[in-house]
């Protein structure tokens, strides 16, 4: 059973497990390749956005609907390493949901959709986060109850087609700082009942805010401050605190938002005992540098600027700036530039790019591929899935 076998995998080698948001098809084919090379588990963690199911538009990463991401992964996937992980699943998580201001019931019915297809396509864990309303705040028990209806259908939708799934919860939240253990404690107390008083899987994961917050291209949250945050408890005092009520109810802690701490901050992660964490924005901002360089380096200076210019227009990096950001627009084109790699505009940019560098012996998604193993290589050492 693959929950046992990642506790397994987790507590012999005393490590924590990496899941990568799928950026980019070379995102996907290097995490699938170092999970093979190394045959270690690695989470491919797609939020809505990123991918979707077809009927719901599909999502901006490499234009793959759900159906085909996960028909490529389990395809190319030799070794069978490779965890298909939903990331936020819920009512408004995706930008149409958002963008046509759907009621409550409606927002919902096109989340349970979303779930109906990733449980049908071979998803194995199902993050539910039922925390946004685009209409107003939400309570702790009103966020549960949205939670307890769709593990509810998502349950139902399993055992329709003898799938075995696990389940992740809590919401993202990116405040910078650490959960309220008792409100954590309550939400997974009352989660475990209701799956017991129905006969559901337990959770296995539960999502906890350590001090982790990602603006720009860095991580300003209280992880990885060398100073103490007024009124906030430091990490390394409080995720004891957390695994403690996480072993309680045998449920695994899993951190979100870990992009671009340093080297000391991840090799903590193991050693504190977070069980796992997930690492996205920092994966595309690799690639689009290493994009930048390889065509600054070889003179392709218009082809680099068509780019930048596609990149900076698209507005994708609104989202990420802070109240008091300098950011230049050559910095908020690296941010956004993963969020255009599909675009036709890009893909007509990105085929003269590949025909020139040709000519230099260089294949330019071989050599994007490369710095993003390198950058994912990084946290599967500092995480001791694998030897330093």
């Amino acid at each position: 059973m693959l929950n046992a076998r990642l506790n397994n995998f987790i507590k012999s080698r005393r490590c924590t497990l990496l899941g990568v948001g799928p950026m980019s098809k070379n995102c996907v084919d290097a995490t699938i390749e170092l999970a093979n090379e190394y045959d270690i588990p690695i989470l491919l963690i797609a939020s809505r956005r990123q991918i979707e199911a077809k009927e719901l538009g599909g999502g901006y990463v490499n234009n793959w609907s759900t159906e085909e991401f996960a028909k490529y992964v389990i395809e190319n996937d030799k070794k069978g390493r490779i965890i298909l992980s939903r990331d936020h699943g819920g009512p408004w998580q995706n930008t149409f949901e958002k963008e046509q201001k759907l009621s409550f019931r409606n927002a919902m019915e096109s989340a349970k959709k979303s779930f109906k297809v990733d449980i049908e396509s071979g998803f194995d864990i199902i993050h539910i986060d039922a925390s946004v309303d685009i209409f107003g705040s939400l309570s702790v028990d009103e966020t549960l109850y949205r939670i307890f209806e769709l593990y509810e259908f998502c349950c139902s939708v399993a055992q329709q087609n003898k799938k075995k799934i696990m389940f992740e919860i809590g919401n993202e939240e990116q405040s910078g700082s650490t959960n309220n253990q008792f409100d954590i404690e309550y939400i997974i107390s009352e989660t475990i009942t209701f799956c017991k008083n129905n006969n559901f899987p337990l959770p296995s994961f539960v999502v906890i805010q350590t001090g982790t917050k990602v603006v720009e291209t860095r991580n300003v949250g209280t992880f990885d401050s060398p100073i103490r945050i007024q009124d906030e408890l430091p990490s390394e005092i409080i995720i004891p605190k957390m695994l403690d009520i996480c072993n309680k109810y045998n449920v695994l802690l899993k951190q979100h938002n870990t992009d671009y701490l340093s080297d000391d901050a991840l090799l903590w992660h193991p050693k504190l005992g977070i069980h796992s964490a997930n690492v996205a924005p920092e994966f595309g901002v690799v690639e689009t540098k290493a994009l930048i360089l390889i065509l600054e380096k070889y003179e392709l200076y218009t082809l680099c600027k068509k780019f930048l210019n596609l990149s900076y227009s698209s507005r994708k990096w609104k989202k990420w700036m802070s109240q008091d950001s300098k950011a230049t627009r050559f910095d908020k084109a690296i941010i956004a530039g993963h969020y255009v790699f599909s675009t036709p505009e890009f893909l007509k940019i990105k085929k003269q790019a590949e025909l020139r560098l040709k000519k230099q012996g260089i294949i330019l998604d071989e050599y994007l591929k490369s710095k993003v193993k390198e950058a994912i290589t990084r946290y599967i050492k500092n995480f001791r899935m694998v030897g330093k």
